[in-house]
């Protein structure tokens, strides 16, 4: 999954895209909110979630959070934030954030409440995701074919992930590697490729589905 993250503090934003990039998110990260309106309103669709610090500069976070809501955009937004009072946690909701965090917090806190929101957003009730008889576990990054555990590298569960949140849907190439790779990440031209490869291998020829000329779906097993 792909999450935007703006936090101005050099040190506190490194911390946490370095701690979910290990636990399997692709993480861009900015430091003030013009730069966050950017990213939001050019590739919006791409992100799964909005890690907003409320301080920043050039543009407030909240500011960031209305516009974002007046435009229509329904990303789920996860507030992060030294502010504690009552009323600094009551406007952030109001205007519209689904949740609230308060700093200091512990990164495996930070990783179950992006899972359940986004797992609300999807409107799951369980963080497994399941087509047919595949089934994958987002939080603990499993995989079941036919009730068989298969080990899939990082690469290649990211993209099955992306595969599976919506079934049966197609994704192109340049959508996959939006899913997969973060800002200034060098991608091999087959990069791709190759994982599909290694899933074809691993849970079968026909359960990824070639569209010629659009893209790749998963196909129900």
């Amino acid at each position: 999954m792909r999450l935007l993250l703006a936090e101005d503090d050099p040190m506190i934003g490194q911390s946490i895209r370095d701690g979910l990039q290990l636990d399997g998110f692709v993480v861009d990260w900015v430091q003030d909110g013009e730069q966050a309106k950017q990213a939001l309103f050019n590739m919006s669709g791409e992100y799964a979630l909005l890690l907003l610090d409320l301080g920043l500069p050039r543009l407030a976070g909240l500011e960031l959070l209305t516009l974002l809501r007046k435009s229509g955009n329904t990303i789920p937004v996860l507030i992060l934030t030294a502010r504690d009072a009552l009323s600094e946690r009551i406007a952030g909701l109001n205007s519209g954030a689904d949740d609230y965090l308060v700093k200091p917090f512990a990164l495996e806190e930070l990783v179950a409440r992006i899972h359940a929101l986004i797992r609300r957003s999807a409107g799951r009730g369980s963080s497994d995701i399941e087509y047919g008889a595949l089934r994958i576990n987002p939080l603990s990054h499993e995989v079941w074919l036919r009730d068989a555990l298969i080990d899939l590298s990082a690469r290649e569960f990211a993209l099955l992930h992306a595969l599976m949140e919506q079934p049966g849907a197609v994704l192109s190439r340049p959508q996959l590697e939006e899913r997969l790779y973060g800002w200034g990440q060098e991608v091999a031209s087959n990069a791709i490729d190759v994982h599909l490869h290694n899933l074809r291998r691993k849970l079968g020829a026909d359960i990824i589905f070639n569209v010629r000329g659009v893209g790749f779906k998963v196909v129900k097993p």
